[in-house]
Protein backbone atom coordinates (compact mmCIF):
# COMPACT_ATOMS: atom_id res chain seq x y z
CA UNK A 1 0.00 0.00 0.00
CA UNK A 2 1.04 2.81 -0.82
CA UNK A 3 2.00 5.37 2.19
CA UNK A 4 2.51 8.97 0.69
CA UNK A 5 -1.34 9.06 -0.22
CA UNK A 6 -3.55 11.44 2.27
CA UNK A 7 -3.84 9.03 5.23
CA UNK A 8 -1.71 6.38 4.50
CA UNK A 9 0.79 6.26 6.66
CA UNK A 10 -2.39 6.36 8.69
CA UNK A 11 -3.53 3.45 6.98
CA UNK A 12 -0.53 1.20 7.65
CA UNK A 13 0.08 2.04 11.28
CA UNK A 14 -3.44 0.76 11.27
CA UNK A 15 -3.49 -2.31 9.36
CA UNK A 16 -0.26 -3.48 12.14
CA UNK A 17 -2.25 -2.22 15.23
CA UNK A 18 -5.02 -4.20 13.70
CA UNK A 19 -2.54 -7.21 13.01
CA UNK A 20 -0.98 -7.24 16.48
CA UNK A 21 -4.59 -7.01 17.61
CA UNK A 22 -5.00 -10.21 16.29
CA UNK A 23 -2.08 -12.06 17.94
CA UNK A 24 -3.55 -11.07 21.47
CA UNK A 25 -4.99 -13.89 23.70
CA UNK A 26 -8.68 -13.90 23.04
CA UNK A 27 -9.53 -12.61 25.97
CA UNK A 28 -8.06 -9.63 25.59
CA UNK A 29 -8.15 -9.21 21.53
CA UNK A 30 -11.88 -7.77 21.58
CA UNK A 31 -10.87 -4.73 24.11
CA UNK A 32 -7.72 -4.09 22.02
CA UNK A 33 -9.43 -3.46 18.76
CA UNK A 34 -11.64 -1.08 20.71
CA UNK A 35 -8.91 0.67 22.26
CA UNK A 36 -7.01 0.89 18.60
CA UNK A 37 -10.32 1.84 17.19
CA UNK A 38 -10.50 4.80 20.32
CA UNK A 39 -6.85 5.33 19.26
CA UNK A 40 -7.55 5.87 15.35
CA UNK A 41 -10.85 8.15 15.59
CA UNK A 42 -8.36 10.28 17.65
CA UNK A 43 -5.02 10.31 15.34
CA UNK A 44 -7.29 11.29 12.68
CA UNK A 45 -9.14 14.45 13.97
CA UNK A 46 -6.22 16.31 13.00
CA UNK A 47 -6.15 15.61 9.20
CA UNK A 48 -9.62 15.28 8.82
CA UNK A 49 -11.05 18.90 10.46
CA UNK A 50 -10.66 21.73 8.29
CA UNK A 51 -10.97 24.43 11.10
CA UNK A 52 -9.38 23.72 14.39
CA UNK A 53 -12.81 24.63 16.37
CA UNK A 54 -14.33 21.47 14.98
CA UNK A 55 -11.21 19.31 16.48
CA UNK A 56 -11.79 21.15 19.56
CA UNK A 57 -15.21 20.07 19.71
CA UNK A 58 -14.37 16.31 18.47
CA UNK A 59 -11.59 15.98 21.55
CA UNK A 60 -14.58 17.48 23.73
CA UNK A 61 -16.75 14.75 22.40
CA UNK A 62 -14.16 12.07 23.55
CA UNK A 63 -13.48 13.48 27.26
CA UNK A 64 -16.95 13.57 27.90
CA UNK A 65 -17.51 10.14 26.69
CA UNK A 66 -14.90 9.28 28.66
CA UNK A 67 -16.21 10.25 31.71
CA UNK A 68 -20.01 8.61 30.62
CA UNK A 69 -18.59 5.66 30.30
CA UNK A 70 -16.42 5.66 33.85
CA UNK A 71 -20.59 6.31 35.03
CA UNK A 72 -21.55 3.32 32.80
CA UNK A 73 -23.81 5.36 30.70
CA UNK A 74 -21.93 5.12 27.45
CA UNK A 75 -22.82 7.25 24.56
CA UNK A 76 -24.82 5.88 21.59
CA UNK A 77 -21.67 5.52 19.42
CA UNK A 78 -20.14 2.44 18.43
CA UNK A 79 -16.29 3.03 19.84
CA UNK A 80 -17.58 4.36 22.85
CA UNK A 81 -19.76 1.10 23.55
CA UNK A 82 -16.98 -0.99 22.52
CA UNK A 83 -14.55 1.08 25.03
CA UNK A 84 -17.08 1.02 27.67
CA UNK A 85 -17.15 -2.93 27.92
CA UNK A 86 -13.08 -3.39 27.85
CA UNK A 87 -13.01 -0.86 30.71
CA UNK A 88 -15.76 -2.95 33.02
CA UNK A 89 -14.31 -5.98 31.70
CA UNK A 90 -10.59 -4.92 32.64
CA UNK A 91 -11.15 -2.52 35.17
CA UNK A 92 -9.17 0.14 32.69
CA UNK A 93 -7.44 3.09 34.30
CA UNK A 94 -9.38 6.66 33.28
CA UNK A 95 -6.20 8.50 33.72
CA UNK A 96 -4.54 6.71 30.58
CA UNK A 97 -7.46 7.54 28.58
CA UNK A 98 -7.80 11.23 29.46
CA UNK A 99 -4.00 11.70 28.62
CA UNK A 100 -4.12 10.58 25.19
CA UNK A 101 -7.21 12.95 24.30
CA UNK A 102 -5.65 16.20 26.17
CA UNK A 103 -2.38 15.73 24.26
CA UNK A 104 -3.88 14.46 20.88
CA UNK A 105 -6.00 17.61 21.43
CA UNK A 106 -2.62 19.85 22.05
CA UNK A 107 -1.56 18.62 19.08
CA UNK A 108 -4.07 20.41 17.08
CA UNK A 109 -1.65 23.20 17.66
CA UNK A 110 -0.29 22.34 14.41
CA UNK A 111 3.48 23.05 15.09
CA UNK A 112 6.66 21.59 15.32
CA UNK A 113 8.21 20.46 18.28
CA UNK A 114 10.16 22.56 19.69
CA UNK A 115 12.89 19.78 20.65
CA UNK A 116 13.29 15.86 20.25
CA UNK A 117 12.28 15.88 24.47
CA UNK A 118 8.72 17.44 23.57
CA UNK A 119 8.28 14.78 20.71
CA UNK A 120 9.34 12.17 23.43
CA UNK A 121 6.55 13.78 26.07
CA UNK A 122 4.11 13.65 23.17
CA UNK A 123 5.23 9.74 22.18
CA UNK A 124 5.01 8.65 26.12
CA UNK A 125 1.52 10.74 26.60
CA UNK A 126 -0.64 8.91 23.54
CA UNK A 127 1.38 5.79 22.71
CA UNK A 128 3.48 4.66 25.79
CA UNK A 129 -0.81 5.63 27.50
CA UNK A 130 -2.22 3.30 24.71
CA UNK A 131 0.58 0.29 25.90
CA UNK A 132 -0.68 0.84 29.67
CA UNK A 133 -4.15 0.40 28.73
CA UNK A 134 -2.93 -2.56 26.82
CA UNK A 135 -1.32 -4.31 29.66
CA UNK A 136 -4.04 -3.83 31.85
CA UNK A 137 -5.78 -5.68 29.13
CA UNK A 138 -3.62 -8.67 29.42
CA UNK A 139 -3.88 -8.26 33.09
CA UNK A 140 -0.08 -7.55 33.38
CA UNK A 141 0.58 -5.04 36.18
CA UNK A 142 3.88 -4.79 36.59
CA UNK A 143 6.67 -2.65 36.82
CA UNK A 144 9.49 -3.37 34.54
CA UNK A 145 6.17 -4.43 32.07
CA UNK A 146 5.67 -0.34 32.52
CA UNK A 147 9.23 0.62 32.31
CA UNK A 148 9.17 -0.84 28.60
CA UNK A 149 5.67 0.60 27.66
CA UNK A 150 7.39 3.72 28.47
CA UNK A 151 10.39 3.30 25.85
CA UNK A 152 8.55 1.53 23.19
CA UNK A 153 5.88 4.20 23.11
CA UNK A 154 8.81 6.99 22.47
CA UNK A 155 10.22 4.58 20.28
CA UNK A 156 6.90 4.26 18.21
CA UNK A 157 6.19 7.73 18.50
CA UNK A 158 9.51 8.78 17.06
CA UNK A 159 8.85 6.02 14.33
CA UNK A 160 5.35 7.64 13.30
CA UNK A 161 7.02 11.00 12.85
CA UNK A 162 9.06 9.90 10.98
CA UNK A 163 6.86 8.21 8.71
CA UNK A 164 4.65 10.67 8.16
CA UNK A 165 6.96 13.44 6.34
CA UNK A 166 6.40 12.29 2.92
CA UNK A 167 2.91 12.76 3.82
CA UNK A 168 2.92 16.19 5.87
CA UNK A 169 5.55 17.52 3.79
CA UNK A 170 3.18 17.28 0.52
CA UNK A 171 0.76 18.84 2.69
CA UNK A 172 3.21 21.36 3.22
CA UNK A 173 3.78 20.95 6.91
CA UNK A 174 6.67 20.00 8.63
CA UNK A 175 6.78 18.82 12.50
CA UNK A 176 10.10 17.89 13.16
CA UNK A 177 11.51 18.70 16.30
CA UNK A 178 13.28 22.05 15.42
CA UNK A 179 16.28 21.62 17.43
CA UNK A 180 17.61 18.75 15.30
CA UNK A 181 16.76 20.90 12.25
CA UNK A 182 18.80 23.63 13.30
CA UNK A 183 21.79 21.66 14.40
CA UNK A 184 22.11 20.15 10.45
CA UNK A 185 20.95 23.84 8.51
CA UNK A 186 17.48 21.82 7.06
CA UNK A 187 14.71 24.20 6.69
CA UNK A 188 11.45 23.35 6.16
CA UNK A 189 11.38 24.52 3.10
CA UNK A 190 14.03 21.73 2.30
CA UNK A 191 11.51 18.89 3.80
CA UNK A 192 8.57 20.01 1.49
CA UNK A 193 10.74 19.90 -1.49
CA UNK A 194 11.44 16.24 -0.86
CA UNK A 195 15.27 17.16 -0.66
CA UNK A 196 17.79 14.15 -0.30
CA UNK A 197 20.64 16.35 0.68
CA UNK A 198 23.29 14.67 3.38
CA UNK A 199 21.64 17.31 5.95
CA UNK A 200 18.49 16.07 5.72
CA UNK A 201 19.67 12.64 6.16
CA UNK A 202 21.37 13.59 9.41
CA UNK A 203 18.23 14.80 10.31
CA UNK A 204 16.92 11.45 9.91
CA UNK A 205 19.50 9.74 11.26
CA UNK A 206 19.52 11.85 14.46
CA UNK A 207 15.71 10.83 15.25
CA UNK A 208 15.97 7.36 14.23
CA UNK A 209 18.84 6.97 16.41
CA UNK A 210 16.91 8.03 19.63
CA UNK A 211 13.86 5.56 18.66
CA UNK A 212 16.77 2.65 18.45
CA UNK A 213 17.85 3.70 21.70
CA UNK A 214 14.58 3.53 23.21
CA UNK A 215 13.88 0.03 21.69
CA UNK A 216 17.31 -1.23 22.95
CA UNK A 217 16.65 0.18 26.02
CA UNK A 218 13.71 -1.15 26.36
CA UNK A 219 14.80 -4.79 25.54
CA UNK A 220 17.92 -4.68 27.60
CA UNK A 221 15.99 -5.54 30.63
CA UNK A 222 13.60 -8.02 28.81
CA UNK A 223 14.62 -10.92 31.17
CA UNK A 224 12.54 -8.79 33.61
CA UNK A 225 9.34 -8.59 31.85
CA UNK A 226 6.26 -11.19 32.65
CA UNK A 227 6.09 -13.26 29.53
CA UNK A 228 2.41 -12.06 29.61
CA UNK A 229 3.06 -9.08 28.64
CA UNK A 230 4.95 -9.75 25.48
CA UNK A 231 1.72 -9.28 23.00
CA UNK A 232 1.74 -6.08 23.67
CA UNK A 233 4.88 -5.04 22.14
CA UNK A 234 4.42 -6.81 18.74
CA UNK A 235 4.45 -3.27 17.60
CA UNK A 236 8.30 -3.48 18.22
CA UNK A 237 8.62 -5.74 15.14
CA UNK A 238 6.75 -3.45 12.80
CA UNK A 239 9.13 -0.52 14.25
CA UNK A 240 12.18 -2.08 13.21
CA UNK A 241 11.26 -2.94 10.03
CA UNK A 242 10.85 0.73 9.42
CA UNK A 243 14.01 1.64 11.53
CA UNK A 244 15.55 -1.23 9.24
CA UNK A 245 14.22 0.34 5.62
CA UNK A 246 14.77 3.54 6.66
CA UNK A 247 18.95 2.36 7.44
CA UNK A 248 19.35 0.97 3.91
CA UNK A 249 17.37 3.73 2.03
CA UNK A 250 20.42 5.44 3.62
CA UNK A 251 18.06 8.11 5.66
CA UNK A 252 16.06 9.02 3.10
CA UNK A 253 12.48 9.27 3.88
CA UNK A 254 11.47 10.15 0.82
CA UNK A 255 13.20 6.77 -0.72
CA UNK A 256 10.15 4.87 -2.72
CA UNK A 257 11.38 1.44 -1.06
CA UNK A 258 9.89 3.09 2.30
CA UNK A 259 6.29 3.33 0.55
CA UNK A 260 5.21 -0.04 0.27
CA UNK A 261 4.61 -2.14 3.14
CA UNK A 262 6.60 -5.14 4.54
CA UNK A 263 4.72 -8.17 2.59
CA UNK A 264 6.34 -10.34 5.35
CA UNK A 265 5.20 -8.45 8.24
CA UNK A 266 2.30 -11.13 9.09
CA UNK A 267 4.99 -13.43 9.41
CA UNK A 268 7.34 -11.61 11.20
CA UNK A 269 4.76 -10.89 13.77
CA UNK A 270 3.29 -14.19 13.92
CA UNK A 271 6.76 -16.03 14.78
CA UNK A 272 7.82 -13.10 17.18
CA UNK A 273 4.38 -13.78 18.80
CA UNK A 274 5.64 -17.65 19.44
CA UNK A 275 8.62 -16.20 21.18
CA UNK A 276 6.35 -14.41 23.73
CA UNK A 277 9.26 -11.88 24.41
CA UNK A 278 9.76 -8.40 22.26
Amino acid sequence: ENTSTPNGHLHTLNYEGFLCSLLLPEEARRSSLALRAFNVELAQVKDSVSQKTIGLMRMQFWKTAIEEIFRDDPPNQPVSSELWRAVRTHDLTKRWLLRIITDREKDLEDRAYRNLQELEAYSENTQSSLLYLLLECLGVKNVHADHAASHIGKAHGIVTCLRAIPYNSSRRKVYLPMDICMLHGASQEDFIRGSQEPNIRDVVFDIASQAHVHLEHARSFSHTVPPAAAPAFLLTVALEDYLQRVRKADFDVFHKSLRNRNPLLPIQLYFRSWKQTY
